[in-house]
């Protein structure tokens, strides 16, 4: 049985199945509200139910008293629907709404994705969530207090744990040890999220997404959150490696593109060899997709990769493909050796 939940101001509406918190549908739908530790003590997903009857589940006394429950207040992070409801919550839709946390997170898995590519599954405590927009990063804290940054690789909404895609870098040190010695139960911490690199929602321009390398990671992020938001806006994704192995998950690009009309994936190789067996498309990949879109003046754009691929993207979309300034979005993975972090992703 599902329940229909129509959300105020908003207006946005969705549906919950029996015994399925509020928020975890609302999740679920790709609608982004507030939430904290998801365990009902700490009520950053405290809203009012307007019409309709709830269980409150879990919610604990002193994060919603007696007085708050008579008054219509409720956990969403507990609360389940015993029919439709209309209730009144806040939406995170920009960087001010997201609180930046540090937190403990368990290695959950390593899976070597490509020779020089580790996705790297993280768990975080029970009690614990890391909300963020899809696109941004965290800092991974080092023992002597350096930081190395990584863009989160799920959507939102897939928080269950954090997925973080790690190239290896010849003398990086953490980099190194990830390949070399990390192992799974191992605990790090991390401060985030961070970054201006997310999907803008309110936008119903089509959207360009291009990747060089690990710059996948928080394209990956923006699709998938595209498609649990059930977005129609026609999306092509162009992700560019040197050889085969460096477009490490590219089945899952061909399945977006196959279960979801709006999606089409190109990927291209810029140094194939025979050993490669490729007849895709090859080349330098900004230049690709400028063959294919010499018109980008109705598009919004978002590219990550190496700094000097972001910079020639942004230079030539501009310039010669008439896309706005202001639709461009970027994320520079710059590879740093002197244990600094930066806005830019992936630093070793």
């Amino acid at each position: 049985m599902s329940f229909q939940i129509n959300v105020q101001p908003s207006r946005h509406q969705f549906w919950a199945e029996a015994g399925e918190t509020i928020l975890d549908a609302a999740l679920r739908h790709g609608l982004a509200m507030p939430y904290g530790c998801r365990d009902g003590a700490c009520g950053a997903c405290r809203g009012k139910v307007l019409e309709g009857e709830i269980d409150h589940g879990k919610a604990r006394p002193h994060a919603l008293s007696d007085e708050d429950r008579a008054a219509g207040f409720a956990l969403f992070c507990c609360a389940t629907a015993h029919g439709d409801l209309t209730i009144e919550s806040k939406e995170v839709r920009s960087l001010k709404d997201i609180p930046v946390k540090t937190l403990p997170a368990r290695v959950e898995r390593l899976t070597r994705a490509a020779p020089d590519v580790m996705v790297v599954e993280l768990k975080l405590p029970a009690n614990e969530r890391l909300q963020f927009l899809a696109g941004q990063y965290i800092d991974i804290l080092l023992k002597d207090g350096k930081r190395r940054a990584f863009s989160l690789a799920n959507a939102p909404h897939d928080d269950a744990s954090l997925q973080l895609h790690i190239r290896h870098i010849p003398g990086g040190q953490f980099t190194g040890h990830v390949f070399s010695a990390m192992a799974e139960r191992d605990i790090l911490r991390f401060n985030g999220p961070h970054g201006s690199f997310y999907l803008r929602e309110d936008s119903p321009k089509p959207m360009l997404l291009v990747a060089g390398g690990t710059g996948f990671a928080p394209i990956k992020a923006i699709v998938e959150h595209a498609i649990a938001e059930e977005s129609r806006r026609p999306t092509d994704i162009y992700w560019g490696g040197r050889r085969r192995a460096d477009l490490y998950l590219a089945r899952l690009g061909e399945q977006w593109a196959a279960e979801h009309p709006n999606i089409r994936f190109v990927p291209v190789l810029s140094d194939a060899t025979g050993e490669d067996a490729w007849d895709g498309r090859t080349g330098f990949v900004h230049r690709a997709a400028m063959q294919d879109f010499p018109d980008l003046s109705g598009h919004q754009v978002y590219v990550c990769g190496a700094p000097a691929m972001v910079a020639a993207a942004k230079a030539d979309f501009v310039a010669k493909c008439k896309l706005p300034e202001g639709e461009f979005f970027s994320d520079a993975f710059d590879f740093a050796k002197d244990g600094s972090s930066k806005p830019p992703d992936q630093a070793c």
